[in-house]
């Protein structure tokens, strides 16, 4: 095929095809989204419990067991691309967490929490590493995400008004779930749906915010996008939950400033320089950090930061102390009136494995952040694509400094980290094609 065929047809055995055709014909066999990744999303939702034994068995995990071996198989072949440093560093977390439970506890007590570590993180990640492999793939699976956040919205709505959560009802008529209503928050309830915890539910559905508005939104009006975006964005807020909301600020302002700016080659590292300068100058002036003064004045429950501050004096404390293997299951050093939870992914995995653990995990997230920041010529729909997973990553990290992902929320954190490195791996081919099915 000549360069010039791809304007005005493409001609084969003297037959030429009509540049229209061509168009038809690939929106007429666009890829649906791959059936391990749909049964594995849906699955997050449900929130049915088993027990094999001392084993929690949930719905996902099940799906992540069956389809581990065929994602590790064709990740080792050579099917998700080349083999890139957040997959191995991955790999040597989950290795050095089976490592840090048998040194703390043996081998019989460690293996059923050390074999769900590695499910549970590398599971995800090469499921979406092996069937998210090009632009479909990613539209496919967000689009998904989407339709359930769409759904889960009425009886969230409905939990928030009358109290009674009866999504999770609606699942327990047919299998035992595990029921534990929290408190309610000025009044209002914090709608759980049918996660664990209230911040679960905000985090997990208003994770996709970025994605809904640069991928799904990608050349649909201005109307239709902004609703989009606004539906992701009303669903997560009903969780009434600090967390979430800081996700969707950061969100919502990336977005922002990436549309007043778009034209603008350095406007990241513009902001990067306009935060710091202005964190600087509160420093100076009022001796407070900038973050102290937005948790005082804007978050709901302004103690729950303070507390987190003490979680983390007191947490950094246990992980310096236990540096190579971290606590384990046990408890870590804190005050006798502290609760044991640790408001801090970034800090849980320093805490409880070791601090090696806790770089890796930071390796594994930096080196994809980076890579496909700095990844070169990608067109302008897959530049959009690109800065909604950036965006996306930025609020998980974010918010991740003042909850702990757990459950279904970890396992999307590590899907979404994972379905962003097929960017790495276009070829000016696929550049090209991209370009025409935009058009």
């Amino acid at each position: 095929m000549q360069a010039g065929n791809a304007v005005s047809g493409v001609q084969a055995s003297g037959i030429v095809v009509p540049r229209r055709r061509i168009f038809e014909s690939q929106r007429a066999h666009k890829k649906r989204v791959h059936w391990p990744v749909a049964l594995f999303l849906f699955a997050l939702v449900v929130p049915w419990v088993f027990y094999f034994g001392p084993l929690r068995i949930s719905l996902y995990r099940i799906v992540l067991l069956v389809m581990f071996v065929p994602c590790l198989g064709m990740w080792m072949a050579g099917k998700a691309g080349r083999i890139r440093i957040a997959d191995v560093a991955l790999l040597l977390y989950s290795f050095w967490c089976t490592v840090s439970l048998f040194v703390l506890h043996g081998w019989e007590l460690s293996v059923q929490s050390s074999g769900i570590v590695f499910i549970e993180t590398m599971g995800p990640y090469l499921l979406a590493r092996c069937y998210i492999r090009d632009a479909d793939d990613f539209y496919n699976a967000i689009q998904l995400l989407f339709r359930i956040v769409v759904l889960l919205l009425p009886f969230s709505i409905f939990e928030l008004v009358s109290g009674q959560n009866i999504s999770r009802e609606l699942f327990a008529m047919i299998l035992p779930t595990l029921t534990e209503a929290m408190p309610p928050r000025m009044g209002l309830t914090r709608v759980q749906s049918v996660f664990d915890h209230p911040i679960l539910f905000g985090v997990f559905t208003g994770s996709i915010l970025a994605l809904v508005h640069l991928v799904l939104g990608y050349k649909r009006d201005v109307f239709r996008r902004s609703f989009m975006t606004a539906i992701v964005a009303a669903t997560s807020m009903l969780s009434v939950s600090s967390g979430p909301v800081t996700a969707l600020v950061a969100q919502l302002f990336l977005l922002f400033w990436n549309g007043l700016l778009g034209t603008i080659k350095y406007r990241w590292k513009l902001l990067i320089g306009l935060i710091a300068s202005l964190s600087l100058a509160i420093e100076l002036v009022a001796n407070q950090s900038l973050l102290d003064i937005v948790v005082t004045y804007f978050l709901f429950d302004p103690g729950s930061y303070w507390f987190r501050k003490i979680i983390w004096l007191y947490g950094s404390a246990s992980a310096l102390n236990h540096p190579l293997f971290g606590t384990g299951l046990g408890e870590w050093e804190r005050p006798e009136w502290m609760a044991s939870s640790i408001d801090n992914f970034w800090l849980f995995h320093a805490v409880r494995y070791g601090l090696p653990a806790a770089f890796l995990m930071l390796l594994a997230f930096f080196s994809n952040f980076w890579a496909v920041s700095f990844k070169k010529g990608l067109d302008g729909k897959l530049g959009e694509y690109r800065t909604g997973f950036l965006i996306t990553m930025t609020a998980f990290f974010v918010v991740a400094w003042t909850v702990h992902f757990w459950d279904a929320t970890y396992v999307l954190f590590m899907f979404l980290m994972g379905s962003g490195v097929w960017m790495l791996d276009v070829k000016p081919k696929e550049r090209a094609a991209s370009e025409m099915q935009s058009v």
